[in-house]
């Protein structure tokens, strides 16, 4: 097999169930010049009987003895691409069949500092809360920051105001991934984002404005591990974020009302309470989103659920 236009690297845990549409989604690209690198992060089901019972040569398995989570997975199936983009693809999620033709006919259109590009993203299996708070951002809350570009992109992504699943999104040059150093091995959440920064510091992204990418929300971590997490990712940007705060970005306390949506969408109203301050709650936006992620919460003290 000659080297593939695009490796789709796709990391995958105890998800036999799921992982072949994830494959199906990226065989059914209409570019077909394409390999698919599955990583197995240690799986104790049937995962490797699955990605093994592909007759088809652009399908590759890898497999880790032990789970080495996420970042692992991730940076094992970019060792092992031979393509000149690499596109990642979460195994419980899937890609609309045109999305890495319009990934990269957009590139196509740029200079040599476009070094890749992310599309939208649609989200099934929401509750009816979900699609709510789904509605209630876009309406509201959208912001009027930059899609696309370099520094610009990656200040409005550290300071939350673009959002973007890079997990099942993105399609970069392999040469810069390897420039950019690779996936943190040490973050679980935000790691797609660091990623990001990174890779916004060697080149410029593309924004393909359509939903080509298809998530199934299958659950949230807790809030314990944003908190750690978002210290980890702040720390590691640490440059940027001075940056931005000297301009007057308040981009750790924005950081802190993301915590506090976490806390109380599980209805820890005291724990929330910790990372309140008076400037965040003096903002009429950020009363807006209090009120709902307490009554998301109010909901999960009701059912009994935490």
């Amino acid at each position: 097999m000659s080297e593939p236009r695009v490796s789709v690297v796709i990391p995958t845990y105890e998800r036999a169930d799921v992982v072949g549409r994830a494959i199906d989604s990226a065989l059914a690209q209409t570019v077909d010049d394409i390999e698919v690198v599955v990583v197995d992060d240690g799986s104790s089901d049937d995962t490797e009987t699955v990605v093994e019972s592909y007759d088809d040569e652009r399908v590759r398995y890898r497999a880790h003895g032990t789970n080495r989570g996420v970042s692992a997975a991730r940076n094992t199936g970019v060792a092992a691409a031979r393509g000149e983009y690499v596109a990642f693809l979460d195994s419980d999620d899937e890609w609309l069949p045109r999305k890495l033709e319009r990934q990269l006919a957009t590139l196509a259109g740029r200079g040599e500092e476009w070094v890749g590009a992310y599309c939208d993203v649609a989200t099934a299996g929401l509750s009816t809360a979900g699609r709510v708070a789904s509605f209630v951002s876009e309406t509201l809350f959208r912001s009027r920051a930059p899609r696309e570009g370099g520094r610009e992109l990656a200040e409005a992504l550290l300071s939350m105001q673009v959002f973007m699943g890079p997990g099942s999104t993105l399609l970069v040059e392999r040469a810069v991934l390897a420039e950019a150093g690779g996936f943190d091995e040490g973050l679980s959440i935000y790691e797609d984002w660091d990623l990001v920064l990174r890779v916004l510091a060697v080149g410029k992204l593309a924004h393909v404005p359509e939903p080509l990418a298809l998530t199934h929300f299958t659950g949230d971590a807790p809030a314990e591990a944003y908190v750690e997490n978002d210290r980890r990712y702040l720390e590691r940007n640490a440059e940027l974020v001075a940056a931005l705060e000297a301009r007057g970005v308040p981009v750790e306390r924005v950081h802190r009302m993301g915590l506090v949506g976490h806390y109380l969408a599980e209805g820890r109203f005291g724990e929330a309470r910790e990372y309140l301050d008076a400037a965040t709650v003096a903002r009429p936006k950020n009363l807006a989103r209090l009120a709902f992620w307490s009554v998301l919460g109010l909901g999960v003290l009701a059912g009994g659920r935490r």
